[in-house]
């Protein structure tokens, strides 16, 4: 680890940024974090947030959600196949279940098993930016959201036109029993329609491929729809509706070396209608509902789908009405919830459940730079009953860009239906467990300026009733138990400098670099002495150091690279460098990736080794 700090700090002194515009940190800071209720830029927040920006999601060699979201310090993305095809998300070593997911504050999280909440129906192509809350955030959305919030936001249509996305690639290695050689391509397409009292945005995509090892080929089509209606002067009608079918080989992804010939199709419809009204000057009020629907298709052996096969269908139906409202003595905010769900499963039966919550939380920013927001989820669940999750931010700035801030928040991750009940010959599900619970407190200190942005801030969070799989011997199934007590100690230092657009340059147009290191000490009480082996308690990681290095020049040609140091508690640790270099013609542009550019071995969840080297090319056009 020591070795490789000056190495990737290097890295960021010697290299540029791509596309960047004259404005993108001051955006950056004017980003307004779309919390439910209470909303403020990103400049003001008291958490830890972390902002994946348009000019970042433009220029970072990704092709996925989730490939972007590898880039942001104390996330963890746990791939187990090419393009994001299924990964795993925690922050700040929590497992997979315990981030709430959330497209334009609509949470997709998946009651079957947090294996699908990637599974979304937007592409990188349709998002304005992305917002990472870390941290216990039930006082702002609820349940499940255990270390952390993602929420992802779609673009706003400013005008009328279409755009299109192409792309190929390959590792150039070939497959030892067919002699194909391991390729992919893509192709989506967005159309945009502005009038005068509407917008609507709609895209289509299309992806595939016959993956990078034995049984590891994927195709998925998504379609997503977004449109917005004005109503009268201050009111706005919200319509949103996306659907991606999944299919994808499962070598080695669940139950390895057992599942070499696994198949799995997983297909997410998601839709949801939205209101907002001025009632009065002083009260705005939110209604919204939202439907999910997943059916997850596994099978064991695909040459014999009578054997082993499970097939789910998940059902979610939710309805908000959030408030806020503006006072002499601050802004209070007021929100409730209700949620159905239901799944219809040939290994989890016939179950649902159903949650209630009520919000309330209070916004004070009548002290000259202080700025402080308290507030209460409780929650009634028909299996747990009452429970209420407090939590509380403090910020104060001084010397104009500077800020002290700290903040306590609670949550709590509900067991999902595979913890439950379960059925198979090595997985066992248990309907006794319990939801886990956890605390968490953080301070730290901010600087934000046009140009620059520094967050150096340390956490302590501890989890009760933590849920893993574990088995006393290694012949033994697993089986989920409340077994341990998780307490985290954690510190992150990240700094994002920007030129902004150099004026007279001719060689060097501007130039950006981001560097961030997350450090993480999890530490296990076992409360269950025959739990001897645990599956995902010691997957977190310990270490992680991200850089990123961005330029344009010559007005015309963009370059991006990036760093990636891992280390985690049970696995050798490994850096993965990555590189976009992009050309741009009136109304196109055509870029190259360069994927873990030294080939270099690792895993990221479970036994499944990850694509070596892998080269894209790409052509984008907007019309």
């Amino acid at each position: 680890m020591k070795k490789m700090i000056p190495v990737l700090v290097a890295l960021c002194l010697s290299a540029g940024y791509a596309e960047a515009q004259s404005d993108t940190t001051k955006n950056l800071n004017e980003v307004m974090v779309r919390e439910n209720r209470l909303k403020l830029p990103f400049s003001k927040q008291n958490r830890n947030i972390w902002i994946i920006d348009n000019q970042q999601i433009k220029n970072l060699p990704s092709r996925s959600i989730s490939e972007l979201l590898s880039y942001v310090t104390g996330v963890d993305v746990r791939q187990r196949g090419p393009g994001g095809v299924q990964a795993d998300i925690s922050i700040d070593g929590g497992t997979f279940d315990q981030t709430l997911v959330l497209i334009n504050g609509i949470k997709v999280s998946d009651p079957q098993t947090g294996h699908n909440m990637m599974n979304l129906p937007i592409s990188v192509d349709d998002i304005d930016h992305i917002e990472v809350l870390r941290g216990s955030a039930s006082r702002i959305y609820g349940a499940n959201a255990l270390t952390g919030a993602i929420n992802i936001v779609t673009k706003s249509v400013t005008r009328t036109g279409v755009s299109a996305n192409v792309f190929t690639g390959s590792s150039f290695k070939k497959d030892e029993v067919s002699g194909d050689t391991y390729a992919n391509y893509g192709v989506r397409a967005t159309g945009t329609l502005a009038l005068k009292e509407s917008s609507h945005l709609f895209s289509v995509g299309q992806e595939a491929g016959n993956g990078y090892r034995y049984n590891t080929a994927f195709n998925n089509q998504k379609l997503f729809y977004e449109g917005k209606v004005n109503v009268g002067k201050t009111d706005q009608l919200d319509i949103t509706g996306g659907y991606i079918h999944n299919n994808f080989g499962a070598n080695g992804y669940y139950s390895a070396p057992g599942d070499k010939e696994a198949e799995e199709t997983v297909k997410t419809a998601l839709a949801a209608i939205a209101y907002k009204t001025q009632l009065t000057s002083f009260w705005t009020l939110m209604p919204r509902l939202s439907y999910r629907n997943n059916v997850d298709d596994y099978l064991y052996i695909k040459q014999t789908p009578d054997k082993f096969h499970n097939h789910h269908v998940t059902q979610v139906l939710s309805a908000e009405l959030n408030n806020s409202f503006q006072t002499g003595i601050g802004e209070f905010g007021l929100g409730l919830e209700a949620r159905k769900e239901k799944i219809n499963s040939t290994n989890l039966g016939k179950r649902n459940r159903d949650n209630a919550g009520i919000y309330g939380e209070y916004k004070f920013d009548l002290v000259k730079n202080l700025l402080v927001n308290v507030g209460s989820y409780v929650n009634y669940n028909s299996d747990y009953g009452w429970q209420a999750f407090p939590g509380i931010d403090a910020g104060y700035t001084f010397y104009g860009n500077w800020k002290v801030f700290v903040n306590v928040g609670t949550g709590q991750r509900l067991p999902t239906f595979t913890d439950l009940y379960y059925k198979g010959p090595t997985n066992i599900g248990n309907d006794q467990l319990q939801p886990e619970k956890s605390r968490y407190a953080e301070g730290g200190i901010k600087y934000n300026s046009t140009h620059f942005v520094l967050n150096a801030s340390l956490f302590k969070r501890r989890i009760t009733n933590f849920i893993d799989w574990v088995k006393e011997k290694t012949t033994d199934p697993w089986q989920p138990k409340n077994f341990s007590e998780l307490n985290t100690m954690g510190y992150t230092l990240s700094a994002d400098y920007n030129t902004g657009a150099l004026e007279n340059a001719t060689v060097l147009n501007s130039l950006r670099f981001g560097l961030a290191y997350t450090y993480l000490n999890p530490k296990v009480k076992t409360t269950l002495p025959e739990a001897n082996i645990s599956r995902y308690a010691v997957e977190s990681l310990k270490n992680q150091l991200t850089a990123t290095v961005n330029a344009d020049f010559l007005k015309v040609m963009a370059l991006t690279v990036t760093a990636r140091y891992c280390e985690r508690i049970s696995y050798k640790d490994y850096t993965v460098m990555d590189a976009r270099l992009s050309y741009k013609f009136k109304r196109s542009s055509i870029y190259a990736d360069a994927s873990n550019i030294f080939d270099v071995n690792f895993i990221q969840a479970g036994a499944v080794p990850m694509p070596g080297v892998w080269a894209t090319l790409g052509y984008k056009i907007a019309l």
